[in-house]
């Protein structure tokens, strides 16, 4: 065989490969269009409009309407706790609010806990930046989508520093600068659950359908577990939703009209 050969040949099948890159990348596109994702105008995913997150049952009915639950992490996918850890997150009943759930005295739920919030939350996506708008509380976040890096020595807040970047059709999110916080809904025999300030936070969302979000919210908490562990959850797109005011007034003692006095609640002299 003639070297001319054997390189017309080896050329034949390099293109040949790439023919059939290129037939499987318009087959995934192709795909991606017929499910009806909607699409900016450079052609990212568009998560703009009213979703109902984890915090919902997703059994969507008649009139667009959407079961709100108290939605929790599973402690069956958490990873395995470093020593001391358990205790660190498992925290006991005090009978104290501002120890047990503070967000019942109406201080903000942060994240991850504002994630699996039964609210609705707007989400305003633009290029190079998106803006979630939460119904609980009024909380925002505006998330930068260009790739930069999280900043350093952040300020602990409830909601932290956000960064977000693409990984195809997937948006990836980092969040630290987490605030010592309840870590979500879980009242039991075990006490309230807390995360620790040295928690860093990954959401990685991708349209599985037009109206369908797969949510994956990944936790990576040195103090408490021995690796990041992850938890999927799902978001659900309601054309007809709106957000409404919710208000919440630290340590209102008077809910409802019925005032009721507790030690968190007293001042010095009383």
């Amino acid at each position: 065989m003639s070297k001319p050969f054997v390189a017309s040949s080896v050329t034949a099948m390099v293109v040949l490969i790439i023919l059939i890159f290129a037939m499987s990348a318009e087959a995934q596109s192709t795909a991606g269009r017929a499910q009806g994702i909607p699409r900016t105008a450079d052609g990212k995913p568009d998560f703009t409009g009213v979703w109902a997150g984890p915090g919902f049952s997703h059994r969507v009915g008649p009139n667009d309407t959407d079961t709100p639950m108290v939605s929790r992490f599973d402690p069956k996918k958490m990873a395995p706790f470093k020593p001391g850890g358990e205790a660190l997150m498992s925290r006991k009943l005090t009978g104290n609010l501002l120890q047990d759930d503070p967000t019942a005295l109406c201080l903000p739920n942060g994240l991850p806990r504002q994630i699996l919030s039964p609210y609705a939350q707007h989400w305003i996506q633009a290029p190079g930046q998106l803006v979630i708008l939460y119904e609980y509380m009024h909380f925002f976040r505006v998330i930068p989508t260009d790739g930069r890096p999280l900043p350093k020595d952040v300020e602990s807040t409830w909601m932290g520093e956000s960064a977000g970047r693409w990984e195809g059709d997937t948006l990836v999110i980092e969040s630290t600068g987490l605030k010592e916080w309840v870590l979500d809904a879980t009242h039991d025999e075990n006490g309230s659950r807390w995360h620790t300030d040295a928690l860093r936070l990954t959401e990685r969302l991708r349209h599985t359908d037009a109206t369908t979000v797969s949510y994956q919210v990944t936790l990576d908490d040195p103090k408490i577990w021995t690796r990041p562990w992850t938890q999927e959850f799902q978001m659900k797109l309601h054309p007809t939703w709106k957000l409404y005011e919710f208000v919440c007034e630290e340590n209102n003692r008077c809910e409802a009209g019925k005032c009721v006095e507790s030690e968190v609640q007293k001042t010095p002299g009383d």
